[in-house]
């Protein structure tokens, strides 16, 4: 765990200038990997404060997208201890709000996907653990299904609107809501979509109805995101 927390270059990472400690991300984190007790583990937590998210205003950094998957190796793998310190670390940064102009983050499905989104993946990513670590571990994930990203395979036209086939991850919500469209780095938003079919048990396969647009507007690969996780700004 060390030395995936040192692999990290976390001044590299864009952070509010004000607020935003590096070298507290990388000696939170190897502390917290460390703690033996509660006091270690709470200590830990509090240095992390200015790592990942600023406590005080109830922030949330992009380093908390990086450190998601770390601190849910320590939950696995570190003194049980530290397990409630990572559970509350991570609601903390899910729920928290960004800073202006450090509101997203760089990943393989995207280059400007929100911080909630991405940290959302990575406590998916991590399902058979959290779900083993009781009402908080199982509360997270419920609260990871509301950040859900849809990737568009196939497009046609149905009426005036477009029908859009692909793989949802997560929750898509009942009713009609507005989408952030995402296309080798342009980010356009669609006012009306709605859940047409949803993914059966076991799978990822669904159909959304974008209303309005037609198919040439949606190309395969693009990837839709709630454009509520957008407009949170702190």
């Amino acid at each position: 765990m060390l030395d995936a927390i040192d692999a990290v270059d976390w001044g590299a990472i864009p952070g509010h200038p004000d607020w935003y400690e590096p070298a507290r991300a990388a000696r939170g984190l190897r502390a917290l990997a460390d703690a033996a007790n509660l006091v270690e583990a709470a200590e830990a937590g509090s240095l992390l404060g200015g790592g990942i998210g600023h406590g005080h205003s109830a922030a949330v950094f992009p380093a908390a997208a990086v450190a998601t998957p770390l601190l849910l190796d320590i939950a696995q793998q570190g003194h049980p201890a530290a397990r409630d310190t990572v559970l509350g670390l991570v609601d903390e940064a899910l729920s928290s709000y960004p800073h202006a102009e450090y509101t997203r983050v760089t990943t393989f499905y995207g280059t400007a996907v929100p911080i909630c989104c991405a940290i959302a993946h990575q406590l998916r990513a991590r399902t058979a653990l959290l779900a083993g670590l009781g009402k908080r571990g199982r509360a997270l994930l419920a609260d990871a299904a509301e950040h859900w990203r849809f990737g568009i395979r196939e497009c046609v036209a149905d009426g005036t609107d477009t029908a859009a086939f692909g793989a949802l991850v997560g929750c898509f919500p009942d009713g009609v809501h507005a989408a952030e469209l995402h296309l080798v780095g342009e980010i356009a938003v669609l006012d009306e979509v709605a859940l047409e079919y949803p993914p059966v048990e076991g799978s990822v396969e669904a159909c959304l109805r974008v209303r309005g647009r037609r198919p040439g507007e949606l190309s395969p690969g693009t990837v839709l995101f709630p454009a509520a996780c957008g407009e949170r700004v702190h």
